[in-house]
C-alpha cells in the first residue's frame, strides 16, 4: 500500500505529453483511491480531496509532478556502494540526466516497472540518460536475484542505513516505494513519480529534460 502524501503545485503529463487542466474533486477521489491500492507501504491518515487537486495528472499508477526550471533546488549528490561492490556517485554525472527510482525485490509495482525502467536504460543509455535504484530493505542476495530475473544493467545503491534516500528526500518528499525522481543535467530534481513509472511517461520527461540547455 501506497503512502498518503500532500503534494503541491505540479504540471500535468498525460499519455506522454503535459496538459494543462485540474483535475475535479471526483477524479480526485479516485486518484486518492487508486493510490492507496497500488503501493508497496502505508501510513496511518487520511488523504482529502484538496490533498492532490491541482497537483498532477496520474498516469498509469503514478501521481507525476514537475519542476519548472526557474523552481528546481539546488542539485542532489548521491554516493553509495552498489550491491556487487562498486562505487556509485551520481557527480559523476551532471551534465546527463539521471532516473533514480526505489524499490525493493518483493514490492509488486517494483516488479511491474522494472522492464520499463530497464528499456529506458539501455535505448537511453547513449543519450545521455542513467538509470540508478536505491533499495533499503532487501540483502544482497535478494536485491542480485531481483536484477538478474529483470536482467537490470544499471546500478542500484545498498541503503540499509538509509544515507541516500536521506540526501535525496532534502530535496523532494519519498512518501512510498516505488518512487522515480528524475535529474535534470545540473543534478537538480525535475520530476518525481509516486508509484509505479510507465515508461511513457518516464520517456516524456527525459526526453523534455534531454531538451533543455546543459
Amino acid at each position: 500500500m501506497i503512502h498518503p502524501f500532500r503534494a503541491r503545485d505540479g504540471r500535468a503529463l498525460a499519455h506522454g505529453r503535459r496538459s494543462a487542466g485540474t483535475l475535479t474533486l471526483g477524479t480526485a477521489a479516485l486518484v486518492a483511491l487508486g493510490l492507496v491500492l497500488t503501493g508497496c507501504s502505508q501510513e496511518s491518515g487520511a488523504t482529502s480531496p484538496d490533498d492532490v487537486v491541482g497537483q498532477g495528472y496520474v498516469s498509469g499508477d503514478g501521481s507525476v509532478k514537475t519542476w519548472e526550471v526557474s523552481d528546481r533546488d539546488e542539485p542532489v549528490a548521491l554516493t553509495g556502494t552498489d550491491f556487487e561492490g562498486g562505487a556509485v556517485d551520481t557527480t559523476e554525472w551532471l551534465g546527463d540526466v539521471v532516473v533514480i527510482n526505489t524499490w525493493y525485490a518483493s514490492c509488486a509495482p517494483c516488479r511491474a516497472e522494472a522492464p520499463d525502467l530497464v528499456a529506458l536504460a539501455n535505448d537511453r543509455g547513449p543519450e545521455g540518460v542513467h538509470v540508478l535504484g536505491i533499495n533499503s530493505t532487501d540483502d544482497a542476495g535478494a536485491a542480485l536475484a531481483f536484477e538478474r530475473t529483470f536482467e537490470v544493467p544499471y546500478p542500484s545503491i545498498e541503503d540499509t542505513r538509509g544515507e541516500a534516500i536521506a540526501a535525496l528526500e532534502g530535496s523532494v518528499p519519498l512518501q512510498a516505494v516505488p518512487t522515480t525522481v528524475v535529474l535534470d543535467r545540473e543534478g537538480r530534481v525535475a520530476a518525481r513519480v509516486i508509484g509505479r513509472a510507465e515508461g511513457s511517461t518516464l520517456g516524456a520527461i527525459v526526453d523534455d529534460l534531454l531538451a533543455e540547455s546543459a
